[in-house]
């Protein structure tokens, strides 16, 4: 009997890229699909499609949606699931850890996104890399993620927390996490250098400052091979953010939608 487990990884501001990752964020918060476990020493090959939908915080700035191409593949040691790839460390008991290398797709802007940010100099998006574990247990999954990227040579710290119970043939997942980001990436994503101070837009210096996003996550199995899933949430950004005068949204409404298929 072949068994069968599909793991995708829909994330905020980051998820379908930085609104799939989202806050680097389809990574940003992640997105689980699973059926069942498969063998500890087997490979596994998935294809699909993601979409997502966020309130980009910048002035000027209109709704970003995603849309990503998806590759699952998994066996023993590794994980690659759309933008993120995990390298995995081993596991005791309900505890597992990964490396994780990962990719933000839509964070950053350039001067031309709005009037509001003509004559700042772009913000590209970042490579990620760090380290990630998480436990199991009877009660809810607990994850932890650190992340450094080498463009804002800023770190972020995720704490997650979800729960998932069966209803009407749906998997339902509520899930709260907070993204605590140091000052280094805070004030290259939401800083206003001097060179870049206009009347209308002061200089700023990003402090550090934590986001908090809840939200459920349904999953529902099409066949043995098939999933979709639909993620809503919303996301509260942190005082570090919404102080910037480059930013008008304290909050971004979520929304996710991803199917797999498992060869």
């Amino acid at each position: 009997m072949h068994h069968f487990k599909f793991t995708c990884r829909l994330a905020s501001a980051a998820l379908i890229g930085a609104t799939l990752s989202a806050a680097a964020s389809m990574s940003h918060a992640d997105t689980a699909l699973t059926e069942e476990p498969h063998a500890a020493d087997a490979s596994q090959w998935g294809l699909g499609i993601g979409l997502g939908s966020e309130s980009r915080p910048y002035r000027g700035v209109s709704n970003h949606v995603s849309v990503l191409p998806l590759v699952l593949y998994e066996n023993r040691w590794v994980h690659f699931f759309g933008n993120t790839l995990d390298v995995k460390l081993g596991s005791v008991d309900q505890f597992s850890f990964t490396l994780r290398a990962k990719y933000a797709l839509n964070d950053g802007y350039k001067g031309s996104d709005s009037n509001a940010l003509r004559g700042m100099d772009e913000r590209k998006g970042s490579a990620w890399g760090g380290v990630a574990g998480s436990w199991d247990n009877p009660y809810a999954k607990l994850s932890l993620e650190w992340l450094t990227a080498g463009s804002t040579k800023g770190n972020t710290v995720k704490l997650g927390v979800e729960h998932s119970f069966a209803m009407a043939g749906l998997q339902l997942t509520p899930h709260l996490s907070t993204t605590w980001m140091d000052s280094k990436y805070v004030n290259y994503y939401y800083g206003v250098k001097a060179s870049e101070a206009t009347a209308e837009r002061a200089a700023y210096t990003g402090k550090s400052t934590a986001n908090i996003e809840f939200g459920v996550r349904a999953d529902y199995p099409l066949t043995r091979n098939q999933m979709i899933t639909l993620d809503v949430g919303d996301l509260q950004r942190g005082s570090g953010v919404k102080d910037s005068p480059i930013v008008d949204k304290s909050s971004a409404a979520t929304v996710r939608v991803g199917y797999l298929y498992k060869f």
